[in-house]
């Protein structure tokens, strides 16, 4: 089998990547080592910066989206037992659009059929070869038997822990990490939201985040020592824990009710560096993680692939090799610019242990600060509902 572009990894940066080439007529044909159902079952964020919509209104899978995304105006920021919203909109006249990532991809899988486009499910030991050269090569097993996929170019989408990275010679790589002392309780539960808009609290219990997928679907987050297991939190426990953290209107508003989805996500930063090796490429969280206090990880990758998606069209159209060989440039400045936010936010919100009390008047401050200065609002909104492309 050949074609000009292969993409491993069939979540939301691959089949965004494959949906943009295949409209603009690349041949490209998508290698995922998982089931569509398995994919289709994995929880994750759901705040979409204008320009990852932007990019799925270009990619024509958008239609849902704005029928059912909730935009958000701002967020609101909780301590010290009292909210403090921060107006994006009236700031600097951006927004953001709730919409579950899960459905992001299952629109791109729905556009993916209806294209006809090839995308192979459970591939098997997926294997990258000769990508230092011009006809790079993947294998894998299919059914039990090996398949041999050419191509010109490889685009490894597959994840932190996928087979494109790992392809990589280590003297090639030079890797920079982050991993956090706690991780993130999570439930899913069919309750409508305690507030329109998300809230991140901070105190002195931990650090706690009410969010939602829908008008009747609410996501909840309390920091956690990685020590807990999920499986020894009842829903009985995880709302009183919620309560304690949050403010007396918002405990008043809450609706509760049974967890339809429960787990703890370890939180870190990572990012590799270069992002080009020869005709592989890497994007999204092959690349980059960040910790999800600001809401970075689906439109990161979604940042990669606007990059890497007109690289490869100007390269077919215009044959030209200004764009691949800019894209590892151009992805960095921006995912640091990201990774830096992320940190920060992830540093102002949460309590870290061994912490001393100068450490928590420090964080008291800089929140007083940025709840009663507008320029620092400026910053947080600019960052938070996603810094321009920049090409």
């Amino acid at each position: 089998m050949r074609t000009q572009v292969a993409i491993i990894g069939a979540g939301p940066a691959g089949l965004l990547l494959g949906q943009l080439l295949h409209k603009a007529g690349i041949d490209n044909v998508i290698l995922e080592q998982r089931s569509r159902e398995y994919v289709l079952g994995r929880i994750r964020a759901g705040v979409l910066e204008q320009g990852t919509v932007d990019m799925l209104d270009e990619a024509g899978v958008s239609a849902r989206l704005h029928q059912e995304g909730l935009i958000h105006d701002g967020a609101e920021l909780c301590f010290g037992g009292a909210r403090h919203r921060i107006n994006f909109k009236e700031l600097i006249g951006k927004t953001v659009t709730v919409y579950g990532q899960t459905e992001v991809t299952r629109d791109l899988m729905d556009a993916r059929d209806a294209s006809g486009a090839k995308i192979v499910y459970e591939a098997e030991s997926v294997s990258l070869h000769d990508f230092d050269g011009k006809s790079p090569k993947v294998r894998y097993r299919k059914n039990g038997e090996w398949q041999e996929l050419d191509c010109e170019f490889v685009a490894g989408c597959d994840g932190f822990h996928g087979v494109s990275r790992q392809s990589v010679p280590q003297n090639a790589l030079r890797t920079f990490e982050r991993v956090y002392p706690f991780g993130w309780l999570g439930i899913l539960s069919d309750t409508p939201p305690v507030s329109h808009e998300l809230i991140y609290a901070n105190h002195e219990r931990g650090f706690a985040l009410c969010s939602m997928r829908s008008a009747s679907r609410s996501r909840y987050y309390l920091q956690c020592p990685l020590t807990e297991k999920a499986e020894d939190w009842s829903d009985a426990r995880f709302w009183e824990e919620l309560k304690r953290r949050l403010d007396g209107e918002a405990v008043a508003n809450l609706v509760t009710g049974p967890s339809i989805e429960k787990s703890i996500a370890p939180l870190r930063s990572f990012v590799a560096e270069p992002l080009r090796f020869g005709r592989l490429f890497l994007a999204g969280d092959a690349a980059h993680i960040v910790p999800p206090t600001g809401a970075k990880g689906l439109n990161l990758a979604a940042s990669d692939v606007h990059y890497l998606s007109r690289a490869l069209i100007e390269f077919y159209t215009e044959k030209t090799n200004a764009g691949i060989d800019a894209y590892s440039e151009k992805c960095l400045r921006r995912i640091w610019k990201a990774e830096r936010f992320s940190w920060w936010m992830t540093s102002l919100m949460h309590r870290f242990p061994n912490t001393d009390d100068f450490g928590h008047k420090i964080q008291e401050a800089e929140l007083d600060y940025l709840v009663s200065s507008r320029a620092a609002q400026i910053v947080m909104a600019e960052n938070y509902v996603g810094l321009p492309f920049g090409d």
